[in-house]
């Protein structure tokens, strides 16, 4: 019998096998993974940002994980020689009605306990030439990864601790019993003390396998990136951000400098068809069923429908998306960017149309569900599975 099962390999699942290592390398840990790999999904689809956590409300959770998670995944990168580069992040104000959001981030920053610098007009030009901005912040702990390269380093500790995961395998039946769980993947049959669902995209359908109800659903966005191309590499210096748009639940368009040499321009936000739908004509029949028969998805449909519009043209439009990205940077042209990778994020979202944008636990009676995981899940992976082993493991 295994002392704790954990499905699935991405960040979040890793770092928590990471952390019940820590704290006691003998247990014997199985992961669960059904893809041939670790971080197949969320955790290597993403920006590969480093966050800093600015955006954070003062004092939460998510604030200080972030803060914890910067330092730690940057020195993880360190010590085992992967990349990582602390470029560091402007947000910049392009209107004058952002003035007031943007001081408002400032503070926000300044209580979160951050280096954060104010930006004149001149002074951005100074880092940035090419950004047009009335005033910027700069943030210069934020930087890159590759998290693809994290998850693999971590998966091979893990291993090379006495961890084991068993890739291909997607679960088909779990049941808790008194003294454990029994947990059936591709034909195999598992025991463990405890499980740890750590499923990402499906995560909701894993808990409701277990029998609990979870409180919310997840619903996928597609978020789709352009690549620059090397030619205008010099238009991007940093990792550059807009003023959050209150009226909508996402950071929006920005420009990143990535560990490849390339700069991502992105990405969007639109409804995918497909929980692992990265590709504009992916489609599951389940899946989308699943999303129009929500009573919450048509809720936030309702409030969104502006913006989710925009984002749906911007989505069939490279022109559209150029433009949109052309606030930031105006010699920006069309021809200079094109298609590239595209992520899913798992967005929770309750029957009454809210976003879940904490960190959202089911505690089972020998399972812990982690049903929402939002960014700064990949920042602060490691630190997540410490404090997840603090507040709901510290029994086992």
């Amino acid at each position: 019998m295994y002392d704790a099962i954990v499905i699935g390999a991405g960040l979040v699942g890793l770092g928590v096998v990471n952390a019940l290592q820590e704290a006691d390398p003998q247990r014997r840990i199985l992961i669960l993974e059904k893809e041939r790999g670790p971080a197949a999904h969320q955790s290597g689809h993403n920006s590969n940002v480093v966050h800093s956590g600015i955006y954070y409300t003062p004092g939460s959770l998510k604030a200080q994980l972030a803060k914890q998670g910067n330092r730690s995944m940057f020195a993880f990168c360190r010590e085992h020689d992967l990349y990582h580069d602390q470029c560091g992040k402007v947000i910049v104000a392009t209107q004058l009605n952002e003035l007031d959001r943007l001081e408002n981030i400032y503070q926000r920053g300044l209580q979160n306990g951050l280096q954060v610098t104010r930006l004149s007009q001149a002074q951005l030009r100074e880092r940035e030439p090419h950004v047009n901005g009335l005033e910027a912040l700069l943030v210069p702990n934020a930087g890159i990864v590759n998290y693809a390269e994290v998850a693999a380093k971590l998966a091979e500790i893990i291993v090379r601790r006495g961890g084991e995961i068993a890739y291909g395998h997607q679960v088909e039946a779990l049941r808790e019993h008194a003294t454990g769980v029994t947990v059936t993947a591709a034909g195999d049959t598992f025991e463990g003390r405890l499980l740890i669902n750590c499923a990402g995209l499906f995560s909701d359908r894993i808990a409701k396998l277990a029998g609990y109800e979870t409180g919310m659903k997840i619903v996928p966005f597609r978020g789709e990136y352009y690549v620059l191309d090397d030619a205008k590499n010099h238009l991007v210096n940093h990792l550059i951000y807009p003023v959050p748009n209150p009226d909508f639940p996402f950071l929006g368009v920005h420009f990143t400098r990535m560990y490849n040499g390339k700069r991502d321009v992105g990405p969007n936000a639109v409804l995918a068809f497909k929980r692992e739908g990265y590709r504009k004509c992916d489609f599951s029949l389940r899946d989308l069923s699943e999303v129009l028969g929500y009573r919450g998805f048509w809720k936030i449909a309702g409030n969104y429908l502006g913006e989710g519009l925009a984002e749906m043209r911007r989505s069939l439009s490279r022109r559209r998306f150029a433009e949109n990205a052309r606030r930031l940077i105006p010699a920006l042209q069309e021809q200079d960017i094109r298609p590239g990778p595209a992520g899913v994020r798992a967005q929770a979202l309750t029957a009454d149309g809210k976003l879940v944008d904490d960190f959202h636990f089911v505690q089972g009676k020998r399972s812990l569900h982690v049903c929402n995981a939002p960014s700064p899940a990949a920042t602060a992976s490691l630190e997540i599975g410490r404090e997840i082993v603090r507040r709901h493991l510290s029994a086992f």
